[in-house]
């Protein structure tokens, strides 16, 4: 780290998953006594004419009033609100805490470490006032609302529980107000629950199922990234082009809620194009090692196109032993929700021609404002070319700057409905187009890119690795309103 925001570092959760606050409330007491005697002051100066004195109690217990600068979402934050989630107490002082819950360990680890980049990334552009921020959040200045974005990050290990916990710890030690972090859709929905009955705003970022905005959909859950029926709706129709409507296909299939998401979508949106399905999908435990036993299966199935629908490690895996015991040499590979870093990690003679979906690409940095301010951004902190994971985290936390700056203040009840009013703020995005969230599930509307492993003889540097042969319509690939189950609690 270089030190340019707060930071708290985290570790596996056997050995805690954050590192406590030191010294939050006693500087928080500390500038309420202060403030105390400024409000006495003031009310002593005023007595004789009140119409034109703004309550500088109020300003206090809303968490930000900037001298001089009374600006609506000074007065909105000035406002008096009921106790809700940690509000007012995680706004009472000059910094605002984030608790990012993520794989640091497990199957799904370079995602969260792709993650963390992300956050980081953002949370230094939004502390240093960066106006590269104003494009996705026209109203942030320097901070949220005046605030100092501060990290809390804990190792959820891909595990619900791990995650859970940390998250409760954040938000009862830290008074957190928000949570992000997810690969796992199991992990995703149980923080999502957790959020929920804490009031506290929650992103998952990356999550392919649709149960997380569909039956399972929260009140204060908001994601931004494509899943398993956008995905499954936009490669159909290209797999179909590139290898025709009379194909068999099988499915290799990871037993949790992603997993069962997407194969049933997946089958759906290609037998629409005309394809047959195996009906014995290969179901394996996530986190597997030996796929032996499944890919004899697929080999000796008669199937012309094997769907893989592992993410992280697991894809890595089965992609490597699909290889090794020669199933791919009599078939296609087609990989939905492809893993932003299975690409490096395969290697691209066996990824070459391999269909899948990802959110961003960096190449459309060469294409739009908001894309080339990101990747620049990030390869002058990191030295690398960004991938999904830093994306969706980058993307996540700017947009809920947007929102907080639009309601003008944190009380978590106002920027859930700045995030339902998102369709009237859309903001440009790095994949083309605008990004908002429906209000009716939360469901983020944002394009997202269906992509070819490259040939290798084509490559022209370590991260040419595929070509964009299409750009999904956020919007357009969508599943119907109430389509997937979401019942949106009442606003509270």
């Amino acid at each position: 780290m270089d030190g340019a925001f707060p930071y708290r570092e985290g570790r596996s959760f056997a050995q805690e998953t954050c590192v406590a606050t030191i010294s939050r409330h006693r500087n928080i007491k500390r500038r309420l006594t202060v403030e105390d005697k400024k409000v006495q002051n003031q009310q002593a100066e005023n007595t004789t004419n009140r119409r034109g004195f703004l309550k500088t109690g109020s300003a206090v217990a809303g968490g930000l009033l900037v001298p001089g600068a009374y600006s609506s979402a000074a007065f909105a934050q000035a406002k008096q609100y009921p106790k809700l989630g940690n509000y007012p107490d995680g706004v009472a002082g000059d910094t605002v805490v984030a608790g990012l819950t993520l794989d640091l360990t497990g199957p799904y680890s370079a995602e969260g470490a792709g993650q963390k980049r992300g956050f980081e990334l953002a949370a230094e552009m939004i502390n240093n006032g960066d106006p590269r921020v104003k494009k996705v959040s026209p109203l942030t200045k320097q901070g949220i609302l005046g605030k100092k974005i501060e990290l809390a990050i804990g190792d959820a290990e891909t595990k619900p529980n791990s995650a859970v916990q940390a998250a409760t710890r954040f938000i009862r030690q830290d008074k957190a107000m928000m949570i992000a972090g997810s690969v796992s859709s199991s992990v995703a929905i149980a923080l999502q629950n957790t959020c929920e009955r804490a009031k506290t705003l929650y992103f998952p970022i990356i999550s392919g199922s649709s149960d997380t905005t569909g039956k399972d959909c929260r009140r204060y859950g908001f994601r931004l990234c494509h899943h398993a029926y956008t995905a499954s709706k936009a490669i159909a129709p290209v797999l179909a082009e590139a290898y025709g409507k009379d194909m068999k296909a099988i499915y290799l299939v990871p037993d949790y809620n992603y997993g069962h998401s997407i194969h049933d979508h997946m089958r759906e949106f290609t037998e629409a194009q005309g394809w047959t399905t195996i009906d014995t999908p290969q179901i394996h435990p996530l986190g597997a090692t030996d796929y032996s036993a499944y890919l004899l299966n697929v080999a000796n199935s008669g199937a012309d196109i094997l769907i893989n629908l592992d993410y992280g490690a697991d894809a890595v895996n089965s992609a490597k032993q699909a290889h090794q015991f020669g199933v791919l040499k009599n078939m296609k590979m087609c990989v939905p929700y492809m893993p932003a870093y299975m690409l490096e990690e395969v290697g691209p003679e066996i990824m070459e021609g391999v269909h899948g979906t990802m959110v961003f690409w960096w190449t459309e940095a060469d294409k739009n404002e908001v894309a080339k301010d990101f990747v620049e951004a990030y390869e002058a902190k990191f030295n690398a070319k960004p991938r999904d994971p830093e994306h969706n985290a980058y993307m996540t936390m700017l947009l809920w700057a947007d929102a907080v700056e639009r309601a003008g203040t944190f009380y978590p009840a106002e920027v859930v409905k700045a995030f339902e009013d998102s369709i009237n703020h859309k903001r440009p995005y790095t994949m083309g187009g605008e990004v908002y969230f429906r209000a009716e599930d939360h469901d983020g509307a944002a394009n997202f890119a269906v992509v070819k492993g490259k040939k290798p003889s084509d490559i022209k540097n370590k991260d040419d690795l595929v070509d964009v042969v299409a750009v999904a319509n956020g919007v357009d690939t969508l599943p119907p309103i109430g389509y997937a189950g979401c019942k949106m609690s009442p606003a509270v």
